[in-house]
């Protein structure tokens, strides 16, 4: 039985720096949601939230259209199929990821791939795709090996390294034989990089001492995996290799304000190194395979995977910070269905 009303999270005016409680409205709306030809609708099970969605509330957007004001906020996110429109290839029940946003219920067309029908593989969770087997899981696989090309015996360097991207780095790099050195912030957070995913050594970027355990830890490297910009990855070009390669994943440290922009960047030329910038978006064509060896891992035990799941659609605007504040611990979700329906699938 459809309920009577739903919820939905819109922006409302575009944050200058961080986010406040003005950013975002949380609207309950009279239940009107029928899908037409070739349409669904679908009930949300799990959001996913993520540094990116910080650029898409700004004026450009970065990569992608920004949400325009009084829209509901984008977001990916894993729901079931509760009706089915006319001509629809997707049937009641089936699980399907996309970009969902921020509502417990939604109309979308499958025609225009808004979402598409998943399957969780064995020995996986259904959690497990929107993390490792997710655009972050993802995101780790490309921008290590096509982007940052590692090799057995090279030194790694992650920034960013027990979040959602830099953790499966982390394993991966460990995976291939490399020396990984994890950048985190905070004692509990390096510990579960040195104990539980078996880094070389983790690094507390608040500490004090930062700057000289970076250089004693790291001597040169050989890939920077940068999911955090700023005064870090300054820092890291002063110590390449000859042939480095410096894989621009994200930069959290100027999601809230405006860049800095770096200094060190003439030792590119010394080092003969590369910087290179990239979009897991444009390797669409080869997810299929990644995601084959990323859930293998998992079957093995050999890719470990930690979530933060904050529970209620209502709590969204105020997890999204945790990502820029280091207050999460993982892949940070929130659940938007209760355990009871979850069950049933």
């Amino acid at each position: 039985m459809a309920p009577s009303t739903y919820t939905r999270i819109t922006l409302q005016e575009r944050p200058t720096g961080d986010i406040t409680p003005k950013t975002f409205r949380v609207e309950k709306v009279p239940f009107d949601l029928k899908p037409k030809q070739n349409e669904v609708l679908v009930k949300t099970l799990y959001l996913s939230l993520d540094p990116a969605q910080r650029t898409w509330i700004n004026t450009s957007g970065g990569y992608m259209e920004p949400v325009k004001i009084g829209d509901v906020m984008r977001s990916g996110g894993l729901g079931v199929v509760v009706e089915a429109g006319p001509g629809s290839q997707l049937k009641v029940g089936d699980i399907v990821d996309g970009f969902l946003g921020w509502r417990d219920y939604g109309i979308h067309a499958h025609e225009h791939k808004t979402v598409r029908k998943v399957e969780v593989p064995q020995g996986c969770e259904l959690i497990d795709l929107l993390g490792p087997l997710g655009l972050t899981g993802l995101t780790a696989y490309f921008g290590l090996f096509d982007v940052g090309k590692i090799k057995a015996g090279e030194t790694l360097v992650v920034s960013g390294a027990a979040g959602a991207t830099g953790s499966v780095v982390c394993q991966l790099g460990k995976k291939v034989g490399a020396k990984v050195i994890a950048i985190a912030g905070s004692k509990e957070k390096c510990d579960w990089l040195e104990k539980d995913l078996g880094v070389d050594k983790a690094i507390n970027y608040k500490s004090p001492t930062f700057r000289k355990d970076f250089v004693e830890a790291v001597g040169y490297l050989d890939v920077y995996f940068d999911n955090v910009g700023g005064d870090i990855l300054d820092l890291a070009l002063r110590r390449l290799n000859q042939g480095a390669r410096v894989a621009l994943c994200g930069g959290i440290a100027a999601y809230n304000s405006p860049p800095k922009g770096i200094t060190e960047y003439l030792n590119l030329i010394a080092k003969r190194a590369v910087i290179e910038g990239f979009l897991v978006l444009d390797y669409a064509h080869r997810w299929t395979q990644a995601r084959q060896e990323l859930s293998k891992m998992i079957q093995e035990g050999t890719l470990k995977r930690q979530f933060h799941v904050v529970e209620g659609i209502e709590k969204c605007p105020e997890a999204l910070p945790l990502l820029f504040s280091g207050g999460n611990a993982g892949k940070l979700i929130v659940k938007v269905t209760d355990e009871q329906t979850l069950a049933k699938l």
